[in-house]
């Protein structure tokens, strides 16, 4: 009957997806000027671009802006494939990876609406192995002295992390494969459960599998496979049409390379995108940074987000829900907070996405993230400015936002 029910519903996405790519609908394009926007000063933004691709600081990169829901820049530079001489385009595919854990935590809040869940709800109501879970304490373990809550899992406050603290506790991480893509999100919290957590729930800012725990937690509230449910709940409404936890062969030829940048600036391949295992469905569907997208795509999410959580006709969240995600939601003694040994002065963290909090020289306000492959996006509620920057460089850096966000704030002209 399963097996049956899955057909059934695949079938349903082949011909809503088929239906949806003749009836495609998309982001309306105006000239700069329509949106008070100078097009003399986005000369900048290609000069800059076109030097960051020459001098082989990237292989290729594209950047969408739009104001106001209103696409006002799209454009690519580059190749996405340099050994295949293959251009980037505006409709090539990108590996997003953390930039995943805003779409996931989107999802939540539409069942967060539907009232399956309270944000201080302990995670242990829903998932019983995560109650009495234990503390790393130098070599051993103690119990936590807090629960976990729904909140801590998407502000980062969980205790949980990217490996463990520790060689002993490492070791472990490491021997229970816990990210193993053939793994079902059921099993990975089942491993997952058996760890200790760095630190106390909500006592700590750390970046981890958090919201990887959130996608099983959809599955759960939803009763739905949680790539069934953003498929069905997010990427159809939203014409999101090239967003999935893999590439369609299909596809492969829009799917970019990921390069990595030795020390000694030279590019060379990371993830061969004619070999890449995001060209197969894994099992594991991970919801902290498993998506590839377009910035088209990407884009539409964004606006809707930033637009009060409406768009094409469709109602995805509240107003209200779309301001409780947009906000700090750290406490004040657990700031500022760190990625690694960076310390992000200025910046808190919502549900979902990072939060301007501090100005230096930036918007205080403006709620943003980013990808492991040096993928960006950030809104500006105030402008009503929504920018993505798609590149596939590691390790992560922040050069093309950085060379970039200054020109298009100046090039607002109200």
């Amino acid at each position: 009957m399963r097996n049956s029910t899955n057909r059934i519903f695949w079938l349903t996405i082949a011909f809503t997806l088929i239906a949806s790519q003749l009836l495609a609908k998309s982001l309306p394009r105006v000239a700069p000027s329509e949106v008070n926007v100078s097009e003399d000063k986005l000369l900048e933004v290609d000069q800059v671009l076109e030097d960051l691709v020459s001098n082989k600081k990237l292989a290729g990169v594209t950047v969408v802006a739009a104001r106001n829901g209103k696409v006002f820049y799209e454009k690519s530079f580059g190749k996405q494939d340099r050994e295949r001489g293959r251009p980037m385009k505006n409709d090539t595919i990108y590996r997003i990876a953390s930039m995943s854990k805003a779409i996931t935590t989107t999802a939540a809040m539409v069942l967060y609406e539907e009232g399956k869940f309270k944000l201080d709800d302990p995670v242990s109501q829903y998932i019983p192995s995560f109650k009495n879970l234990q503390v790393i304490d130098g070599e051993g373990t103690r119990p936590a002295k807090t629960e976990m809550k729904i909140i801590d899992l998407m502000r980062h406050t969980s205790g949980l992390g990217y490996g463990l603290k520790g060689e002993k506790h490492q070791q472990a991480w490491k021997n229970a494969n816990i990210l193993d893509r053939n793994s079902t999100l059921e099993e990975f919290v089942a491993k997952l459960s058996k760890l200790p957590l760095n630190e106390d729930p909500g006592t700590v800012w750390q970046y981890g599998v958090s919201i990887d725990v959130l996608g099983r937690l959809i599955e759960i509230w939803s009763g739905e496979a949680f790539d069934q449910f953003l498929e069905k709940r997010i990427f159809i409404p939203l014409e999101m049409s090239d967003t999935a936890f893999y590439v369609q062969e299909k596809n492969k030829e829009r799917f970019a390379t990921t390069y990595f940048r030795e020390e000694d600036g030279a590019l060379s391949v990371k993830d061969d995108s004619e070999t890449s295992r995001y060209l197969t469905n894994p099992i594991l569907h991970y919801g902290g940074g498993g998506l590839c997208s377009t910035a088209e795509d990407y884009m539409k999410f964004l606006v809707m987000i930033e637009n009060g959580g409406e768009l094409f006709g469709h109602r995805f969240l509240k107003k209200g829900t779309v301001n409780l995600m947009t906000r700090n939601h750290v406490p004040d003694d657990l700031m500022p907070i760190r990625m690694g040994e960076n310390m992000l002065q200025g910046v808190g963290f919502g549900l979902g996405f990072g939060i301007r909090v501090g100005d230096n020289f930036k918007r205080i306000g403006e709620y943003f993230w980013g990808g492991a492959a040096s993928t960006h996006s950030w809104v500006s509620p105030k402008d009503g400015l929504c920018v993505v920057t798609f590149e596939q460089t590691k390790p992560f850096n922040s050069e093309t936002e950085s060379a970039v966000k200054s020109i298009f704030y100046d090039a607002i002209e109200e």
